[in-house]
């Protein structure tokens, strides 16, 4: 491997690490801007996320390129699908970290992936195998625990699992550069954030004119949006999938540990619904690797 190609991949892992470190840490920034309701950080998420994402596509010579998407129907009409599937799941992240239940969102993150594995297998006719089989059924299992021995549906984390997985399988679908999708997913919804924004101010419900310092927490919530965007976009160009499959388990794995240190309830049954859905995440993982092996080997 030359010199190049090796300084590219490591830059390429720092740089997906750290937009992974970034998400799984995003609860401790979330949990400061408590004194605002979820919709209203959301509405200055979507806000403030518009001038970076623009500015980011205008320095790296991409911004109009992105008007292309204005001349493919099937791509705008998915694309407002998906700016509707990421303010449901961002509402429902800043929810479970602003009522205590990082966990739940931590779980969420975790099934994602399986979930993913089952909408490739339907949808996609992608192949199953063993490995993934043992995937899903394991998946389920933990959820299955969670109602019958814990007595609750995490609806949070089934809600943020599928609109992601829904969402991700979208964008894939969508002929479109991640940073130019988000910026259409956002302007899409920036009037409506800018009219909420304007209502809340004016019922006297916002918080963005009390004091500078919450001003610029909410003005923050744009940055937490870009920059793990960007630094995930470096990663996944410069690394193979099998390696950011491994990375974007990092996220949740914080998150976990930000939950159990907040002191958010967990009993016996809680740790059983994990560990099935880690042991989900092994048989995934192994899945992943064994492919990427195969693909990689010399063909006689």
């Amino acid at each position: 491997m030359s010199t190049d190609t090796s300084t590219d991949m490591r830059r390429a892992l720092a740089a997906g690490l750290s937009g992974y470190l970034i998400w799984g840490v995003a609860p401790l920034f979330f949990q400061t801007l408590d004194f605002a309701g979820a919709v209203e950080i959301i509405l200055h998420r979507i806000v403030w996320a518009v001038p970076l994402l623009a500015g980011s596509l205008a320095l790296s010579g991409r911004l109009r390129a992105s008007l292309g998407v204005l001349a493919d129907r099937r791509t705008l009409l998915t694309l407002l699908a998906t700016s509707a599937l990421i303010s449901v799941n961002w509402w429902g992240f800043i929810f479970a970290v602003n009522t205590g239940h990082v966990l739940q969102a931590s779980l969420g993150y975790y099934i994602n992936p399986l979930m993913s594995v089952a909408v490739g297998v339907i949808i996609l006719r992608e192949p199953l195998g063993p490995w993934r089989i043992a995937a899903i059924a394991l998946a389920a299992l933990g959820v299955a625990n969670q109602i019958i021995t814990v007595g609750e549906v995490p609806w949070l984390s089934l809600m943020l699992a599928t609109t992601f997985t829904a969402y991700g399988y979208l964008r894939k679908v969508a002929a479109v550069d991640g940073r130019a999708g988000l910026l259409w997913e956002t302007l899409f919804l920036l009037p409506f954030a800018v009219i909420g924004l304007v209502w809340l101010q004016v019922s006297g419900a916002g918080h963005f004119t009390e004091n500078t310092a919450q001003a610029g927490l909410l003005m923050a919530a744009g940055l937490v949006t870009v920059v793990p965007l960007l630094l995930y976009t470096i990663g996944v160009r410069g690394l193979h999938l099998s390696t950011m499959g491994l990375l974007q388990f990092t996220a949740p794995t914080i998150q976990f540990t930000i939950g159990i240190l907040t002191g958010e309830t967990f009993e016996t049954g809680h740790l059983i619904t994990f560990a099935f859905i880690w042991a989900g995440v092994a048989c995934f993982t192994w899945s992943q690797l064994r492919r990427e092996r195969k693909l990689a080997a010399p063909v006689d």
